[in-house]
C-alpha cells in the first residue's frame, strides 16, 4: 500500500517479514565479524521489527487503517532511528561490508516508512531480503539429486532462499554455520538417515528450534509416527502436493518466527535484568535484587507505607578533616570508609539508601520487609562500630587520618519506592521517621549507637543499653526518648551476616 495523504507506512506483510529477516541477518553478520558494540541496538532493531509483523498479524479487517500505520511508522521509524546511531557512533570502527549492510537496513526501513518501495536487497547479504510472503532461508536434504532440484526450484520461485544437501552430514554442516528458518528433510539416505539427523537436531540445543518437514517416498503409518514422535513438524509424501507444500511450509515458518520473536524478547529481558542486577547490586544485597526481579512491578515510580528501621551513620569532626587534608585526600579516606560499611550493611540484607558526603542512610525493611529488621539493624550498626579499627589501620598506612562514627537507629512508618520521573529516578523512602533518625544521629558521640524507643520497643530485651535521655530534636514538636545500645544479649538471636 503507497503512503497515503494521512503520512501512513506500507502495510504489505511481505515487505515488514522481509525487514524483519535483513535485520537478523545483519545482526548474524555483525556476530561474525565481532561487532558486539553495536549489538544491543540491533536487537532493539529486532524487537522493533518483531512488533511490527505483531501488529500486521493482530490486524482485524474492519479496524481503523490510521492506528496500523502509526504503529508500523513507530516501529520502522525506530529501526531507521537505531541504525542511524549506530553509523553516526560506529560506523568509523565498523569493517566495510557491515557498514554496508546497515546502510541497506536503513533504507529498507526508510523504504516501508515512505511506503510502495520494495527493501533493498543489496549484495552483502545475498538472496536474503526476501520478497513479498516468503521470509524464509530453507535447507533441502536429500540424497537426490532430481529431488532436491525439483523441490528448490519450486521454493525459490516463491521467493525463498534455498540451500541444499546431499547428505545428512553434508546439511549438518550447514545448519552449524548458516541461519536456517526450515529444513526438508529426506528420510532414507545413505550414512546418516533422516530419522538419525533428526535426532541429533533436536539434541542441540542451537537446533532444536529449527522446524523439520519430512518429505519422503515412505507413505506407511509407521514412518509418519516415528518422525513425529522424534521431533518432526509435519510430513509430506513424495510426489509432494503443492498447495499441501505451502501450507505446511507457511504453518512451520510462523512458528520459526514466533520463537525467534521470543527468544528476542527473552535477550531483552535478560538484558534488563542484568541492568537492574547491576545497578541495583551496588546498593543492594543479592537476595532483595532477587526479590525485585521477581516482583518488576517494585521498580514503577511511587511507593508504599511499610514499617522499617532506618539506619544514618557519619563521621564525627568530618568538616575538620576536609579543612585539613586535601580534597584527594578525603576522597580516599571517604572511599575506605563508604566501601567497608556498604558491605556490611548489604551483608544484614540492608539497603544502602543514599551517601550524603560522609554520611550513609540505610534501610532496613524496604524493599522486602522481615519480622526481624529493626534487629539486623541493630546488629549490623555494631559490626559497622567493630569495623572502624580495621579501616584506622588503613588510613594510618595511607597517610590519612583516623575516624570515629557515631550511629542513629530509629523505626517507624515511611512511604518507600522509586521517587523522582521517568527519566531519573531512586529508591528512597521518605517520611517523619527519617528526619527523626538524622536527628538522633547528631546526638551521639564517636563510636556510640543511639537509637530512638520505637527500636528498643522493637525488639524487646535482645540488646543492652546504658545511658537514656529524653531530647527534643530540633524541628521536632515533641520530645523523644533516645538509649545508647550497648551490647546484645548472648541468648538472643542474633541475625548472622550473609
Amino acid at each position: 500500500m503507497p503512503l497515503n495523504p494521512t503520512g501512513q507506512a506500507a502495510t504489505d506483510p511481505g515487505a515488514i517479514l522481509a525487514i524483519e529477516r535483513q535485520v537478523a541477518d545483519t545482526i548474524a553478520l555483525a556476530e561474525d565479524l565481532r561487532a558486539t558494540a553495536i549489538l544491543p541496538d540491533l536487537e532493539k532493531c529486532s524487537l522493533a521489527a518483531a512488533r511490527a509483523a505483531d501488529c500486521l498479524a493482530r490486524h482485524a479487517p474492519d479496524a481503523e487503517p490510521a492506528r496500523l500505520g502509526h504503529d508500523l511508522r513507530n516501529h520502522m521509524g525506530s529501526i531507521s532511528g537505531y541504525v542511524e546511531l549506530i553509523l553516526e557512533e560506529e560506523g568509523q570502527q565498523l569493517p566495510p561490508v557491515l557498514v554496508t549492510a546497515l546502510a541497506e537496513l536503513r533504507e529498507s526501513a526508510r523504504a516501508a516508512l515512505e511506503g510502495g518501495r520494495e527493501p533493498v536487497a543489496g549484495s552483502t547479504i545475498a538472496q536474503r531480503q526476501l520478497p513479498q510472503g516468503a521470509p524464509g532461508t530453507l535447507l533441502v536434504i536429500d540424497d537426490s539429486e532430481q529431488s532436491r532440484e525439483l523441490l528448490g526450484r519450486h521454493l525459490a520461485r516463491q521467493g525463498h532462499r534455498v540451500l541444499s544437501a546431499a547428505s545428512g552430514n553434508e546439511g549438518l554442516d550447514i545448519l552449524r554455520r548458516e541461519k536456517v528458518d526450515l529444513v526438508f528433510l529426506d528420510l532414507v539416505m545413505p550414512g546418516m538417515s533422516g530419522l538419525e539427523l533428526l535426532a541429533i537436531l533436536k539434541a542441540d540445543a542451537a537446533l532444536r528450534a529449527v522446524p523439520v518437514i519430512v518429505i519422503s517416498g515412505i507413505s506407511e503409518t509407521s514412518g509418519v509416527i516415528r518422525c513425529i514422535e522424534a521431533g518432526a513438524e509435519d510430513y509430506l509424501n513424495k510426489p509432494f502436493n503443492p498447495t499441501l507444500l505451502q501450507a505446511r511450509l507457511a504453518a512451520g515458518l510462523e512458528r520459526k518466527r514466533w520463537h525467534d520473536r521470543e527468544e528476542a524478547y527473552r535477550r531483552e529481558l535478560e538484558r534488563n535484568q542484568r541492568f537492574i542486577r547491576n545497578t541495583f547490586g551496588r546498593y543492594l544485597s543479592d537476595e532483595i535484587v532477587d526479590a525485585l526481579l521477581e516482583s518488576p512491578q517494585g521498580l514503577r515510580l511511587g511507593g508504599s507505607a511499610c514499617t522499617v528501621t532506618i539506619l544514618m551513620a557519619d563521621i564525627r569532626n568530618f568538616s575538620w578533616i576536609c579543612e585539613n587534608h586535601e580534597p584527594e585526600q578525603v576522597v580516599q579516606l571517604l572511599n575506605n570508609y563508604l566501601g567497608a560499611m556498604s558491605s556490611i550493611i548489604m551483608a544484614h540484607n540492608g539497603t544502602v539508601d543514599e551517601f550524603i558526603g560522609d554520611a550513609i542512610l540505610a534501610i532496613f525493611g524496604a524493599p522486602v520487609g522481615r519480622d526481624d529488621d529493626a534487629l539486623r539493624a541493630i546488629a549490623c550498626a555494631r559490626d559497622m562500630q567493630d569495623a572502624v579499627a580495621g579501616i584506622n589501620d588503613r588510613n594510618r598506612a595511607l597517610g590519612l587520618p583516623e575516624i570515629g562514627i557515631g550511629i542513629g537507629l530509629n523505626t517507624g512508618k515511611v512511604v518507600a519506592g522509586n521517587i523522582g520521573s521517568e527519566r531519573r529516578s531512586k529508591y528512597g523512602v521518605v517520611g517523619h521517621t527519617v528526619n527523626l533518625t538524622a536527628r538522633i544521629e547528631a546526638f551521639t558521640a564517636a563510636g556510640e549507637i543511639l537509637a530512638a524507643a520505637s527500636t528498643i520497643e522493637e525488639v524487646g530485651e535482645a540488646v543492652e543499653t546504658g545511658r537514656q535521655f529524653t531530647a527534643q530534636p530540633k524541628g521536632m514538636a515533641g520530645e523523644v526518648t533516645i538509649f545508647a545500645i550497648t551490647g546484645m544479649h548472648t541468648d538472643a538471636s542474633v541475625p548472622e551476616a550473609s
